[in-house]
């Protein structure tokens, strides 16, 4: 079982490098690129079908089926929510995807858990597996200095952000 959730954690960082690197490829002109930069925190914003603020996210395939994914209990904390921006959206303070489920736990109930549930647990904890209407990549967490900043990106249409959904 340790050694299932440890391949399910790699192949999420690697889809996570992959996702980055093609990102990247699309952002090479711009003066934030370079090789060091990306080790950053992206800059994701997104908007979701309905309030999932509190709620855990956990990592699923392209097409949604299989859970490839999830966090520690003690990767959680209360600096994962997301952070509230104008008109309904969030930047991503936890490391989400297109491809993510939203389960019925909480940070605070998942952080205290001794372990994570297994896989045909998650199966049953999944409220939604497709709860994202909007996702944008907006280059790396160092650009902005403030949430005005973000602010200003979403009344500006997302300009020069890559739409991820």
């Amino acid at each position: 079982m340790k050694n299932t959730v440890v391949i399910i954690v790699i192949n999420a960082c690697i889809s996570i490098c992959i996702v980055g690197c093609k990102m990247q490829k699309s952002t090479q002109n711009s003066p934030q690129s370079s090789s060091v930069s990306m080790a950053l925190p992206p800059t994701i914003i997104y908007k979701t079908t309905k309030n999932y603020n509190k709620n855990v996210a956990i990592y699923l395939s392209e097409d949604k089926k299989t859970i490839t994914g999830y966090p520690a209990p003690s990767d959680v904390s209360a600096n994962s929510y997301p952070t509230t921006l104008k008109k309904g959206y969030l930047l991503d303070n936890r490391g989400i995807g297109k491809n993510i489920a939203f389960i019925s736990l909480t940070y605070e109930e998942y952080a205290v858990l001794k372990k994570a549930p297994s896989v045909s647990e998650f199966e049953n904890l999944i409220i939604d597996r497709n709860p994202i209407k909007e996702m944008y990549y907006c280059g790396h967490a160092v650009r902005y200095s403030d949430i005005s900043e973000l602010n200003k990106l979403i009344d500006s249409k997302f300009k020069g952000c890559q739409k991820v959904k």
